[in-house]
């Protein structure tokens, strides 16, 4: 009777994990334990699958190790002998280990170059270092180091021990979280909350097959779950960001999801896409996105030049790049049926000057499709509440959806969030419209309305959903009669106390003027 080997679950993971950022405490900024925790967890989690494969071919071949070793050239990644987990676990008491480590690393890196490396030339590991002085005098480094790779032996991470294909996955968001939520305004640049990624995929839901695109992709959660919102792995994953750090995180996020053919590239979007085919911009059935809010200095002076004459619209202030954004996101979007999704500050909604311009032009070619206003405090590092913009390239009508929801949410001590509920009143609302269930007006009281172009033309193309969605709520009628009574009551009972301090006063002698 073969024996089962014993499953790993999700807790099992995200506890060594947070273990494991022990190690790093006092010493480094918190912000980066996640880059040395999910490196080794990368680490660790390559290594036992190519062990265990490797195993399984050796018994396959009876032996052969020659066999086995020309097999595994065709598995997802080649782990170089002195770049696996074990054999580092096995010199963790060295003098060099960090260095042991970093080249450890490197080997892998050149074992899987066409992986692991950018089109740029850029690779995942560049900015990590074990050796670096950043983790203390040798002594302590080393100690640090060793602690690390015990933490982590404790898992064994190949498929045959882990409960489901996302856990190893699940647990580098659970970290990424944790310290977004930790690291403030910092990490609202790397990760977009749980509840707002999943809403965004949920409303852009993907047909199979679909190409899905995130120009300011982050760690690359929210394409993560756009791309499980299709229901099937037949999709494509497309990204981009800016930042050299979380492009490699988004990388590894990528591989440890099982997404190893997304394509994430490393670059200034607005500047310099990257995403092409035959030299014009890839064109994509989904494009999601939170990029950074109103971000200044995003390169306005060259957006007349553009060679792909993505702002023919207009061009948005240079201290506010979201209509840039949104003005590559629309231009990539498939024509005729392209679906775009992105977060927004809400004074993309009503700023005027040439931002009002590229709004009336968006709205008059009939590309709006929703505005959905969220609660306020959902996201790191900022307070203001913002909302959710969808274009559709193939809209139906020129009707467009207003929902307020910025009511509906579960209160947090550092961070609001939203229930499933509140997704779910969103997604329902949001679906009856695209499926032209509802008529133009009020369709939820203080909660949802269908606007005409002509209403929107009325309010000048101004998109605040206060004017739209009426939350007036009316004040609760003053019984004036009640009031005077309850007055009248409150100075008898005042007479009589002060009748009564009196009285005290007299008696302890004390002469009342």
């Amino acid at each position: 009777m073969e024996i089962q080997p014993k499953k790993i679950d999700q807790s099992q993971i995200n506890r060594v994990v947070w273990k494991a950022c022990d190690t790093f405490r006092g010493v480094i900024d918190p912000s980066q334990y996640k880059d040395y925790v999910l490196t080794m967890l990368f680490l660790k989690y390559v290594s036992d699958v190519y062990k265990a494969k490797y195993t399984e071919y050796l018994q396959r071949y009876e032996g052969d190790r020659e066999r086995a070793a020309r097999s595994m050239r065709h598995e997802r990644f080649v782990v170089p002998e002195t770049s696996s987990f074990d054999y580092l676990y096995q010199h963790r008491t060295a003098d060099n280990i960090g260095e042991l480590i970093d080249m450890a690393l490197a080997d892998i890196e050149d074992a899987n170059r066409e992986k692991m490396s950018s089109e740029d030339g850029s690779s995942i590991f560049r900015n990590i270092s074990f050796n670096s002085a950043n983790l203390g005098e040798p002594k302590e480094k080393n100690a640090r180091l060793k602690n690390l790779l015990t933490d982590f032996s404790e898992l064994t991470l190949d498929e045959s021990h882990l409960e489901n294909n996302d856990i190893i996955g699940d647990a580098y968001m659970y970290l990424v979280s944790t310290f977004a939520s930790e690291s403030g305004k910092k990490a609202g640049e790397f990760f977009t909350p749980a509840e707002v990624s999943t809403l965004l995929a949920r409303l852009t839901k993907s047909k199979p097959g679909a190409r899905i695109c995130d120009p300011a992709c982050g760690s690359g959660s929210l394409l993560i779950k756009a791309g499980k919102e299709v229901g099937s792995n037949n999709f494509s994953l497309y990204g981009q960001e800016v930042n050299g750090s979380t492009w490699a995180l988004a990388m590894m996020n990528m591989f440890l999801h099982g997404f190893d053919n997304a394509v994430i590239r490393w670059g200034d979007t607005l500047r310099n896409p990257k995403l092409k085919e035959d030299d014009r911009l890839m064109k994509f059935d989904t494009v999601v996105a939170n990029p950074p809010f109103s971000l200044d200095k995003w390169g306005a002076d060259e957006a007349a030049h553009d060679p792909y004459n993505r702002f023919w619209r207009g061009i948005p202030p240079k201290s506010k790049g979201d209509w840039a954004f949104i003005s590559h996101m629309i231009e990539v979007a498939r024509e005729g049926s392209g679906k775009v999704g992105v977060v927004i500050p809400h004074g993309v909604l009503f700023r005027g000057a040439s931002e009002g311009k590229i709004r009336q032009q968006v709205i008059d070619e009939n590309l709006l499709e929703a505005v959905i206003g969220l609660p306020a405090n959902l996201f790191f590092g900022t307070g203001i509440p913002a909302a959710i913009a969808i274009f559709n390239k193939g809209k139906a009508t020129d009707h467009v959806l207003f929902i307020d929801a910025s009511r509906e949410y579960e209160s947090g001590k550092n961070q609001n969030r939203l229930r499933p509920q509140d997704i779910d009143h969103i997604v329902a609302v949001y679906r009856q419209f695209t499926a032209g269930q509802l008529e133009p007006g009020v369709v939820e009281e203080r909660y949802a309305f269908v606007a005409t172009s002509a209403d929107i033309r009325e309010n000048d193309y101004n998109l605040n959903i206060p004017r739209y969605v009426d939350t007036f709520e009316e004040e609760a009628e003053v019984d004036i009669p009640a009031v005077q009574r309850e007055i009248d009551a409150l100075e008898k009972e005042l007479t009589q106390v002060q009748a009564q301090m009196n009285d005290y006063l007299k008696e302890l002698g004390i002469q009342i003027k």
